[in-house]
């Protein structure tokens, strides 16, 4: 039997509730540990990590692009959680964010490794 769906559903469930504590609402609690069950299913069936190789590009541009990608993903939580006011829904918003980083990450590495790509 397959245990990655499980045990991502409960990660997924665990994030849940770890977020509703924080921020009651259950749609968020809800969306939120669903992004989080589908990054811990890639994670945990394809084994694949979120801390492996970046992509490299050749070119100057792709290079200076990627490299501006990566700084707006990393200082907009940060920044947006400055500007509310530190306030648990922002705290919430940047899991949610974190978790659907993860969740696309996780899951494109999963089908390069399932096309035969990696």
């Amino acid at each position: 039997m397959n245990r990655a769906l499980p045990l991502a559903a409960g990660v997924g469930l665990l994030a849940a509730i770890g977020l509703y504590q924080l921020v009651p609402s259950l749609p968020t609690a809800l969306g939120t540990g669903a992004v989080y069950a589908g990054a811990a299913y890639f994670y945990l069936a394809f084994d694949v990590s979120l801390l492996a190789a970046t992509p490299r590009f050749e070119d100057r541009a792709d290079r200076a692009g990627y490299a501006l990608g990566l700084f707006g993903l990393s200082v907009t939580p940060v920044l947006f959680g400055h500007y509310a006011d530190g306030d648990a829904a922002v705290f919430g918003f940047v899991v949610a964010f974190f978790g659907a980083v993860a969740f696309l990450t996780l899951s494109e590495r999963a089908r390069r490794l399932d096309d035969g790509n990696a």
